[in-house]
Formats: C-alpha cells, sequence, structure tokens
C-alpha cells in the first residue's frame, strides 16, 4: 500500500455564514491509496469548528504505516488502528477510510453503495443550502438552486423569522432548517418550531446547545417537527445517547471518521428507533459521492457540497430529479 496526500484549500461560492461563524473556504486534504495498480481517493474536509487543519492533518498522516492496510480490508480493525495513534482526527481519518473503500471497489471490480448493501432506487432527495445572509443576497442564492427538490435555512440568530419569509417569497419547495445550537429561549424555541411547522418545515437540525441535553430533549417531546442532533453526535458511541434526546441524528463522514463508522452508526440508529439524516461539510465530488453510497439507508440527505464550491478538482457527480445518481462504476465511481 501506498499512502499520499495533498493540501487543497476547497473555495465556497458565497461567503457561508452560520449562527456563529463565517467562512470563504475549507482546508481539504486529498488522500490516494496505490495497490496493485489501483488507485483509492478520499478526502478529509477540515471544517473549522471540528479544529482539524493542515497542520493537523500532516502530523496524523506522518503517523500512518500504510502497511497497516493489509488486504482484504478489515475496517473494524483499520479504524482501531487509527484511533490508536491519536484521539479525535475523525476528518483525515475520513480521508482515509474513504480512499480505501474506493480501493477496495475497484479491487473487487463493485460499486462501494452495493458492498454497503444500499440500494440506488431508495437515493433520498438531497437538500440545497442557503446560509445566512441579507435578503437580497438570499434571494440570489435560491435562484442558484440546481434542480435541489428541497431548501436547507441556516438559522439561529434574531432574523429567522425574516430569513425564512425571504425564502418563501421566491420559493414553496419544502424547507430543512439548521439552527446550529443557537437557539437558547425554551419556548420561544418550542413557538418557532410551530411557526416554522406552518411554513413547510420539514425538520430541524441541532436547536441547542449540543451540551443541553435537557433542553434538546424536552424541544422534541413538544416540537410537531422531527428535531435531528447533529453536532452533539459525532461517532458511534453518541448515536446511543441521542435516543430520548432527538428525534433522529445527523450522520457526517468527517464526524463519523469515515464510511464504515457511519455504516455501524445507520446500523445502530434503526435498532433504536432514530430518524436517519445524511449530511456534509464543505466537501468535492470524492467525500459527497461516498456519503451518496449510504445515503439510500437514510431518510433524508443534505449531500449538497459540490453545489456550493467553485473550485471542484473532480467532476460533477450525476444529478437527476433532485437526487445523485450511483452508476455501477466500480469504487465510488469519482471521475477526474
Amino acid at each position: 500500500m501506498k499512502l499520499t496526500y495533498q493540501p487543497f484549500e476547497l473555495l465556497l461560492r458565497h461567503t457561508f455564514t452560520i449562527a456563529k461563524f463565517s467562512r470563504t473556504s475549507t482546508p481539504v486534504m486529498l488522500i490516494r491509496v496505490g495497490h496493485e495498480g489501483h488507485t483509492g481517493y478520499g478526502e478529509a474536509s477540515m471544517v473549522p469548528y471540528m479544529g482539524e487543519s493542515f497542520q493537523s492533518a500532516t502530523d496524523f498522516l506522518s503517523k500512518v504505516d500504510a502497511a497497516q492496510f493489509k488486504y482484504p480490508f478489515n475496517f473494524d480493525d483499520i479504524i482501531s488502528y487509527l484511533d490508536s495513534l491519536a484521539p479525535g482526527n475523525p476528518a483525515i481519518k475520513a480521508g482515509i477510510d474513504i480512499a480505501l473503500h474506493d480501493l477496495d471497489g475497484k479491487l473487487q471490480n463493485k460499486p462501494c453503495w452495493q458492498l454497503l448493501d444500499s440500494d440506488p432506487a431508495k437515493m433520498p432527495a438531497t437538500s440545497f443550502t442557503i446560509g445566512i445572509d441579507a435578503p437580497e443576497v438570499i434571494i440570489q442564492k435560491v435562484k442558484e438552486n440546481p434542480d435541489c427538490k428541497i431548501i436547507k435555512v441556516k438559522l439561529g440568530r434574531d432574523s429567522d423569522k425574516d430569513l425564512i419569509k425571504t425564502i418563501r417569497s421566491v420559493t414553496d419547495l419544502p424547507l430543512f432548517v439548521d439552527a446550529n445550537q443557537g437557539w437558547t429561549d425554551l419556548q420561544q424555541s418550542l413557538d418557532m418550531t410551530h411557526w416554522l411547522h406552518g411554513q413547510g418545515v420539514l425538520l430541524i437540525e441541532q436547536p441547542m446547545l449540543k451540551t443541553d441535553i435537557d433542553s434538546n430533549a424536552w424541544l422534541t417531546e413538544r416540537s410537531p417537527i422531527p428535531i435531528i442532533g447533529d453536532e452533539s453526535i459525532q461517532r458511534l458511541p453518541d448515536v446511543a445517547k441521542a435516543k430520548g434526546v432527538y428525534h433522529g441524528i445527523n450522520i457526517k463522514l468527517m464526524k463519523s471518521a469515515g464510511m464504515y463508522e457511519a455504516h455501524q452508526m445507520i446500523l445502530k440508529a434503526r435498532q433504536l428507533g432514530l430518524k436517519l439524516m445524511i449530511g456534509c461539510m464543505s466537501e468535492t465530488s470524492c467525500a459527497t459521492l461516498a456519503a451518496a453510497a449510504l445515503a439510500p439507508q437514510c431518510d433524508w440527505a443534505d449531500l449538497d457540497g459540490p453545489f456550493l464550491t467553485s473550485n471542484n478538482p473532480y467532476k460533477m457527480p450525476e444529478f437527476r430529479e433532485g437526487k445523485w445518481v450511483l452508476d455501477n462504476a466500480p469504487g465510488l465511481g469519482i471521475k477526474h
């Protein structure tokens, strides 16, 4: 096995603003693993709030011995090995895991979705995210929608209702909303869930601080809209903690340390009766296809990374009728 990597600054089409910060780009580490004439491609998207960087990724990769990745791959052993090198660092671990899954598919001449027992016919529609912004910019962003059938709206400030009204002035598409821990008052939050329900909102992500378990549980018990844990749900042990606190969870490969653990989280969530959303950070086609391979096992998808960025180093995957299309190409199906 030969592991190589390349830092890459992924540029956003618009300044991306959520409840507590803004950014214009995302540091990404592009990963490649070569074996027997095949190359697997992976990606670590290191958004600021997760605490990873080019430096932390390089430091972690310097500890990785690719000889540990014996074929055929035992992904349980691989993630245990990666976790043994350093705690945290889920994005760079995800980049390695994704590359190994892509390589595994190519070595077996099978698509990753098949190896993960997904059914492409069950692919959910993906949403198109609108960050917090001035009304005229919001309207411009909505008009840039690449034929997604759902709009996702970032909330968490005093202007929440105005933002929704602005969007409703130009589209009647169903909405997801994500407060990114921005709500603080319980009664106001409950009132907001009822108002949003009347505005065609299908779900609400992480309304209150991830550490405020009691408030999130109180709101979940009373909300007419499913409440989805996001920042509070990182890796597999967190799934059981979501029971009784949220209606469902949002799995992201950059939180779960890759496809293998994301799949384990899906299986565990189903056992617990939790709803499932699969989401993304700012990502290229590589990580998007990795998540799309698991998306048919989820209720909702928010995999819009390639639509929100301007220098995707890979070709845009096929997108039709608001959904990513999984084909029979081996591995992830990345096209250069």
